[in-house]
């Protein structure tokens, strides 16, 4: 949506880039005459590697796809991601096959696409009250509790909000962070991902004045991805005229399993001492013997 086919030479070359790990797989085999590629990229730093594609689409050997997802899941091991992940549609045989490889379903999200952009004096004085700004570093902590309060548990451990940086917009109500979007260019098209509280009014508002205040959009089209814990806001993308896709299963194959580990704290070795009973005084005194009080 973002970069278009990605087999095209300007997509090779992306491969290039050092923060990224990427990792292509063939399948072959005499049952499985077309061959059955797939790739995964492992972002530097990330905890999670990620299922770009999976060529041909319309492969009708289920063994040999979860085949393929196993050997993918593996190497996603060795190079150190905790996380498998990959966005699939649910009535397609790729589904069944990630399912088979012992991949499990952690959330389900559909795409919109906003292709209207207006860009004129009526439109900027109707979005005049919801002004997004570009997030900086200031804005972590707040964005973070947002984060924390709108995505669900389970959700969280396999798309933490990374890093201590943040590449996307802002908008506040009353000083408070009520949305944040997360946003990822490319040369035909721009991904959102946002995250709303529910709270926030006026959410058409919001999501027109995000679209058409997008910095360095030009004429690209806008891909608003909604998760099903958001999925209220589908309403609001259906009053701009958004086009939305079929509904996609969020899976995920886990390479560690979170464990509870009891760890003691030694506490600091307290120096015998001796109190020896005397007379009572005024005031307080140190004798000269170890770690003793007069009184």
């Amino acid at each position: 949506m973002t970069r278009g086919n990605p087999l095209d030479f300007a997509n090779f070359l992306n491969q290039l880039n050092p923060a990224f790990g990427t990792y292509t797989a063939v399948y072959t085999s005499e049952d499985q005459p077309t061959p059955l590629i797939s790739q995964m990229r492992y972002p530097l730093g990330s905890r999670a590697a990620h299922l770009s594609y999976i060529l041909p689409v319309d492969s009708g050997n289920l063994i040999a796809l979860a085949g393929l997802m196993e050997h993918l899941a593996s190497r996603a091991g060795q190079w150190g991601a905790y996380h498998l992940v990959g966005e699939v549609d649910e009535k397609t045989l790729v589904f069944e096959a990630l399912k088979r490889a012992g991949f499990s379903v952690y959330n389900w999200q559909r795409i919109w696409q906003i292709k209207n952009y207006q860009d004129n004096a009526d439109t900027q004085a109707k979005n005049g009250n919801h002004i997004w700004s570009i997030s900086n570093d200031l804005d972590w902590i707040a964005v973070k509790n947002l984060y924390q309060a709108v995505v669900p548990a389970l959700v969280q451990p396999v798309e933490p909000l990374l890093g201590n940086r943040l590449n996307g917009l802002v908008y506040r109500e009353g000083g408070e962070v009520l949305a944040y979007a997360d946003i990822a260019y490319g040369p035909i098209g721009i991904w959102v991902q946002p995250i709303i509280h529910p709270a926030t009014q006026m959410v058409s508002d919001l999501l027109m004045s995000l679209s058409n205040n997008l910095p360095h959009r030009g004429n690209r089209p806008v891909y608003v991805c909604v998760r099903s814990y958001q999925a209220w806001i589908e309403s609001a993308l259906e009053n701009l005229n958004a086009e939305v896709g079929p509904r996609q299963a969020l899976m995920v194959k886990h390479m560690a399993i979170t464990q509870k580990v009891s760890d003691t704290i030694p506490l600091a070795t307290l120096e015998k001492s001796q109190v020896e009973p005397v007379r009572p005084q005024t005031g307080f005194s140190r004798t000269s013997s170890k770690n003793s009080l007069k009184l």
